[in-house]
C-alpha cells in the first residue's frame, strides 16, 4: 500500500525524481530517464523554468512555430504560435496569404475595461447600505492609491465602482462591482490588490457608520477576486473583398463558395454542437499566439466561451456576410492581454515572441490575436465547405502516424512522397509502412 508523503514540496528535485521512482515507477528507469531528458543543459535557464510553478520534475515542451505573411492594417507580420496540434499553423498560414492579396485584415480595439469584484453579505436595508456606499466610495478611492500610482502614470488605474444587489439570486448578496484600465499589463495582481484593500476598508468603515444598525454592521466579506468575464475589453477583426475575388478554386465560383461559407457560419450561429466545434477552431489560433506571449490562455478560454453564451445560448464568435457583392467575415472576441510584467519578462521564447512582433503594445497584441483566431477559422470553414477538414489534417498528421511507429527518416521520405497522391488514414499509414520494411 502506498503511503502519504509529508513535506514533498520541501525536497529538492532529485529526492521528489527518486521518491517517484521507487513510488510509481518501480523497475522503470526509462521514465525517470526522460524527465531528466527533457531538462535544459543551461542551469540558469533550467533554474528558471523551475521556478515557474512548484514540485517541477522538468520540462513539458510544446512546438514554437511561425504563420508568415499577415498583413494586418497595412502592417506585414509573422505571428509566432505554441501549439501541438497538425495543421494548425499550415491553415493559418494559408489564410494569411490567401487575404494579403485581397486587403489583408483589419483590426480595432473597441475597449480595453476589465472588472474585479468584491463579494460580501449585507444584513439590513438596501437603502442604508446604498447611502452607506455613495458615502464611502471616495475613501475606497483614495485607499488604493498608493497602489494605483504607477498605474495612474501610464494612464490606467481604477475607471469605476459600483454597488450591485444580487439578493434576488442568493439573499443578502452585493457586490462591489470594479472597472479597471491596466494599459500593457494583464492586471491581475492589481487588479487582485485594490479589490482586497477595498474590502478591508469598506469594512472598518461600515464598524463607523453612525447609521447602522449593530447587525448592519457586520458586513461579512466573501472574497475580493478579478474576473476573466471581460465583454467590455473587447476587439474586432474583418476581413473583406468583393464576392468575384474569392475564386481561389477554378472549379468554384466566388458567389458559391460565399453562400455556402456564410450558411457554415450561420448553423453555427445557431446550433450549440456545431458552435462549440466552431470556436475549438478559432481558439487554436487564439491560446496558440496566447501562449507564444506568455498570456494566461485558461482566462482567455473562459472569458470568450462565457462571451459566447451572452445571450443565453452558446453560439459562433464569427459572423458573415455579403452586402452590395462585398464578402465579410469578422469577429469580436473579449481579451485581456499583457506585454509586460508575468512571463513576458522572464521567458526566453515569450521574449522572442514579443521581438517578433515588433514589441506590441497590449492593444496591438489583441489585434494581433483576434486576428490570428479569425484566419484560423476561415482556413477550417473553407476546408469544410470544399475538400472536407481531413484530406489536409490527416497529411499534416501522417508524421504524428508515421513517429509512433519509429519510421526512419529514409521510410518517412518515401511514405510521404506516396501520399502526397493518395488519401492518408491512420490504418493505410500503417499498412503501407508495412509493405515498405517486407519490401
Amino acid at each position: 500500500m502506498i503511503k502519504p508523503i509529508s513535506g514533498f514540496s520541501r525536497l529538492n528535485k532529485k529526492e521528489k525524481i527518486d521518491w517517484l521512482a521507487k513510488t510509481y515507477l518501480i523497475d522503470r528507469p526509462e521514465d525517470v530517464a526522460i524527465l531528466r531528458q527533457y531538462w535544459n543543459e543551461d542551469s540558469r535557464l533550467q533554474q528558471l523554468h523551475d521556478e515557474f510553478t512548484e514540485n517541477t520534475l522538468s520540462n513539458f515542451y510544446l512546438p514554437f512555430g511561425l504563420a508568415p505573411n499577415f498583413l494586418i492594417n497595412e502592417d506585414l507580420l509573422a505571428i509566432p504560435m505554441a501549439i501541438e496540434e497538425s495543421s494548425v499553423i499550415a491553415a493559418a498560414s494559408k489564410a494569411a496569404k490567401f487575404w494579403r492579396t485581397r486587403g489583408g485584415f483589419r483590426a480595432e480595439v473597441i475597449d480595453t475595461k476589465k472588472i474585479g469584484q468584491v463579494h460580501f453579505n449585507f444584513f439590513g436595508a438596501i437603502e442604508k447600505l446604498e447611502h452607506f456606499f455613495e458615502v464611502t466610495k471616495p475613501k475606497l478611492l483614495q485607499a488604493v492609491k498608493s497602489i494605483t500610482h504607477n498605474m495612474e502614470k501610464r494612464g490606467g488605474g481604477v475607471l469605476n465602482i459600483n454597488l450591485n444587489d444580487k439578493t434576488g439570486e442568493i439573499a443578502n448578496y452585493y457586490q462591489l462591482h470594479c472597472e479597471f484600465e491596466t494599459k500593457d499589463s494583464m492586471g491581475a495582481n492589481f487588479i487582485n490588490s485594490c479589490l482586497e484593500k477595498f474590502a478591508e476598508v469598506f469594512q472598518y468603515e461600515a464598524q463607523q457608520f453612525a447609521d447602522f444598525s449593530p447587525e448592519e454592521k457586520d458586513i461579512e466579506i466573501i472574497m475580493s477576486i478579478l474576473s476573466n468575464y471581460v465583454p467590455e475589453c473587447l476587439v474586432r477583426a474583418e476581413v473583406s473583398c468583393r464576392v468575384e475575388d474569392l475564386n481561389e478554386n477554378k472549379d468554384v465560383k466566388g458567389e458559391d463558395f460565399a453562400k455556402k461559407f456564410i450558411q457554415a457560419v450561420n448553423i453555427a450561429e445557431v446550433e450549440p454542437f456545431r458552435a462549440v466545434t466552431h470556436n475549438k477552431g478559432i481558439m487554436n489560433g487564439i491560446d496558440a499566439v496566447v501562449l507564444a506571449t506568455g498570456n494566461d490562455f485558461r482566462a482567455v478560454e473562459a472569458g470568450i466561451h462565457a462571451y459566447a453564451s451572452r445571450n443565453g445560448k452558446y453560439s459562433s464568435l464569427t459572423h458573415a456576410s455579403i452586402e452590395n457583392g462585398i464578402f465579410k467575415f469578422w469577429i469580436e472576441v473579449p481579451l485581456a492581454l499583457g506585454t509586460v510584467g508575468g512571463l513576458t519578462s522572464l521567458h526566453p521564447l515569450v521574449k522572442l515572441a514579443l521581438d517578433i512582433l515588433q514589441q506590441p503594445t497590449a492593444k496591438e497584441l489583441m489585434k494581433i490575436v483576434a486576428v490570428a483566431g479569425l484566419a484560423q477559422n476561415f482556413a477550417a470553414i473553407n476546408s469544410l465547405t470544399t475538400t472536407g477538414i481531413q484530406q489536409g489534417h490527416m497529411k499534416m498528421h501522417l508524421m504524428n502516424i508515421l513517429n509512433q511507429h519509429k519510421a526512419t527518416m529514409q521510410e518517412k521520405e518515401i511514405l510521404t512522397k506516396y501520399f502526397t497522391k493518395h488519401t492518408v488514414t491512420h490504418s493505410r499509414a500503417v499498412e503501407e509502412l508495412r509493405k515498405l520494411r517486407n519490401s
